[in-house]
C-alpha cells in the first residue's frame, strides 16, 4: 500500500517526481470529464489536481473571495505558493462554476506571482447535457483538446495510440471492479480508506505502473482471511469533490465502522465500465465520459443517479450512507438533500454534513455526528434483531 499511500498524500509525488526525472511532460487537470486517456496515448502523465499540503488561504481569498467553494480555493493557494511548479500543462473544466473560475483566477494571479500559469493553459469545455447535440458538442471538444496537445507538446496522437490508452485504462477498470466485488463480501478484508487510497492514486500516477500495482496489490488481498467488518456498520460516502483518506480515517478510527462503497468524484465510479476499444477512439471516449452522467453538474438524469446509489448500496450491503458536501457546493449540497429524502423513504439511514475542503479543523464537530450517527444504525439493528 506504500505507493498508493504516497500517491494519494502527496502533491508530488514519488511517482510523479520519477516521471518528471526521466524527462517527460506532466499536465495537471481539474475534473473527472477530462479524459486521461488522450494525454497517456502522447505520452505526458496527467495528474488529477489537488489541494492537500494546503497551509492557508491568503491566494485563494484574494481572488476568489470568500463564499466560494474551499476546492478549487485550495488549488489556486498551491499554485501561488508554488506547488504545482512541476507541471507542464493545466486543463481547467467547468465543472461546476467555482471550477469555471478557476480559470480566470489562475490567470489573473500570474499578473501577480510570476510563473505559476504553465506554458500550456488549456480551458476544456464540457456540456450538461448528455444527448445527441451535447455529445456532438463534446466529441468536437475532444478533438480541439488533441489538436492543441499536438501543436504545443509537438507530439501525433494516432488513433491507435488513442486505443492502446483506452486499453490500458480498462484493465484498471476491470481491476477496480474486482476491488468493488471483494469489499462487497459478507466478510471484508480491506479497509476503505486503503481502498480510496488505491482509486486516489489512480488519478496521479503513470498508468501502466498502477495497473501493475493494483494487480498485486489484489493478488495479496485474495489471500487474506481477516474480517475488518466484524462488530461494524458498513457505511458508504457519497458527496462533494473529496480526495483526503482522513475523511475516511476519521469514519474508520471509530471503530464502529468500515467504508464498503462510496460515490465520490476520486473514488470508484467507473469500475466495470469499460470503454469500447473498438470503433472511433474519440467517440467511445465521449460516450463513455459524457454518457454515464454520475455528477449532479449534468441536468435531468437525478433518477439514474438515485438508481445506481441504490443498486450499490444493495451490492455492498450498506447500512448506512455518509453524505458530504463542501460549504457552498449548490450541486451536491441540493442533491444530497433530494438523496437523504428519498432513501429515508426506503428505510436506508442518512447522515448529511457540511464541511471544509482541507485540513480537518472541524474533525471534532464531525467526530460527534459520525459517532451519533453510527449509533443510531446499531440502535436500529437491536430492535430488528429483538423483533426477530
Amino acid at each position: 500500500m506504500q505507493i498508493f499511500h504516497d500517491a494519494a498524500t502527496r502533491v508530488y509525488c514519488q511517482a510523479i517526481a520519477d516521471w518528471k526525472t526521466a524527462g517527460k511532460p506532466v499536465v495537471g487537470y481539474t475534473c473527472s470529464y477530462t479524459p486521461a486517456e488522450i494525454f497517456h496515448a502522447a505520452d505526458i502523465l496527467p495528474v488529477r489536481l489537488r489541494g492537500i499540503e494546503t497551509e492557508g488561504m491568503e491566494v485563494g481569498d484574494t481572488y476568489f473571495g470568500p463564499f466560494i467553494c474551499s476546492f478549487p480555493k485550495c488549488i489556486l493557494q498551491l499554485a501561488g505558493k508554488g506547488k504545482f511548479s512541476f507541471l507542464d500543462g493545466a486543463i481547467i473544466t467547468p465543472g461546476c462554476d467555482g471550477m469555471r473560475r478557476l480559470d480566470e483566477c489562475w490567470r489573473k494571479a500570474g499578473e501577480d506571482y510570476e510563473g505559476i500559469v504553465p506554458d500550456y493553459f488549456y480551458y476544456f469545455d464540457v456540456p450538461h447535457k448528455a444527448e445527441d447535440h451535447g455529445l456532438a458538442w463534446y466529441i468536437e471538444e475532444v478533438r480541439l483538446l488533441i489538436k492543441s496537445i499536438e501543436d504545443h507538446f509537438g507530439v501525433t496522437i494516432t488513433n491507435e495510440k488513442m486505443s492502446a490508452a483506452i486499453s490500458e485504462f480498462n484493465k484498471g477498470r476491470r481491476l477496480l471492479q474486482e476491488l468493488e466485488d471483494l469489499r462487497a463480501e459478507d466478510e471484508v478484508v480491506v479497509s476503505g480508506t486503503d481502498v480510496f487510497a488505491a482509486t486516489v492514486a489512480g488519478t496521479v500516477m503513470p498508468r501502466d505502473a498502477y495497473t501493475a500495482s493494483l494487480k498485486k496489490w489484489l493478488t495479496t488481498l485474495k489471500k487474506r482471511k481477516t474480517d475488518l467488518s466484524e462488530g461494524k456498520a458498513r457505511v458508504m460516502v457519497v458527496g462533494s469533490v473529496s480526495d483526503e483518506i482522513d475523511l475516511f480515517q476519521l469514519i474508520e478510527d471509530t471503530g464502529k465502522a468500515i467504508v464498503v462503497a462510496e460515490n465520490l468524484c476520486f473514488g470508484i465510479r467507473y469500475e466495470g465500465n469499460e470503454i469500447k476499444e473498438d470503433g472511433d477512439p474519440v467517440e467511445s471516449l465521449a460516450a463513455h465520459y459524457l454518457g454515464s452522467s454520475v455528477c449532479p453538474r449534468m441536468f435531468g438524469r437525478y433518477q439514474d443517479r438515485l438508481n445506481m446509489l441504490k443498486e450499490r448500496i444493495a451490492r455492498s450491503k450498506v447500512e448506512g450512507l455518509i453524505m458530504q458536501n463542501i460549504r457552498f457546493c449548490d450541486l451536491h449540497g441540493a442533491e444530497n438533500a433530494l438523496f437523504e429524502r428519498d432513501l429515508e423513504a426506503l428505510g436506508i439511514p442518512c447522515l448529511r454534513v457540511e464541511r471544509e475542503y482541507g485540513p480537518h479543523i472541524d474533525a471534532g464537530r464531525m467526530k460527534l455526528r459520525i459517532n451519533a450517527f453510527l449509533e443510531r444504525i446499531a440502535s436500529t439493528s437491536r430492535q430488528m434483531a429483538n423483533a426477530l
